[in-house]
């Protein structure tokens, strides 16, 4: 059995997300971030939070199974920043509907020291999945950020943001995603 590490995107996922309702069902083998600027996020506190969640979670695995990133949104960011910066072994992401940080929507003021990151190749398997009307991405961008960390992609259609106002639920589609990536 795998172990979790939830990373949502800014101010957190509610309650609905599809992030939160897996972490519920999850339990004990779920571990989500705790940076302190989820308001205004500092990419070195959320690396920091990654490291800190992917010991936990490290924890509570068993030696012979794997930590998954599943991460949304700025959380793909910080996933990949720390993947980068630590190279862990046994770890896959799961990263879905990345921003885009040069993108209009992007939240700039809040949100400036993701201002400069990039997608490089990703030490782990992985997975990005994106929606075709995500307002914060476009799909040519998402696809980009897909071939600069080396990862398998999928596009579901028109989902928005695929977070809460998209009204998934717990995102039955997105648990198939995830058991391919795992069950590699």
């Amino acid at each position: 059995m795998a172990a979790y590490v939830i990373l949502p995107g800014i101010d957190g996922s509610d309650e609905k997300h599809w992030q939160s309702l897996w972490e519920n069902e999850w339990g004990a083998s779920a571990v989500r971030i705790a940076p302190t600027s989820w308001s205004r996020p500092d990419l070195s506190d959320w690396v920091a939070a990654v490291q800190a969640a992917y010991e936990v979670a490290s924890e509570r695995d068993d030696q012979d199974d794997q930590v998954v990133l599943v991460a949304h949104s700025l959380g793909c960011w910080a996933a990949a920043q720390w993947l980068e910066r630590v190279r862990p072994d046994g770890v896959t992401a799961f990263l879905v509907a990345p921003p885009n940080p040069q993108g209009p929507a992007f939240p700039r003021a809040a949100a400036s020291t993701f201002l400069d990151v990039s997608a490089r190749p990703l030490p782990c398997p992985s997975l990005m999945v994106a929606s075709d009307d995500d307002p914060y991405c476009d799909p040519t961008a998402s696809a980009s950020f897909a071939q600069g960390w080396q990862a398998r992609r999928s596009f579901v259609g028109s989902h928005g943001h695929i977070n809460s106002d998209s009204g998934l639920g717990d995102w039955q589609a997105g648990r198939e995603f995830l058991r391919t990536l795992v069950d590699r």
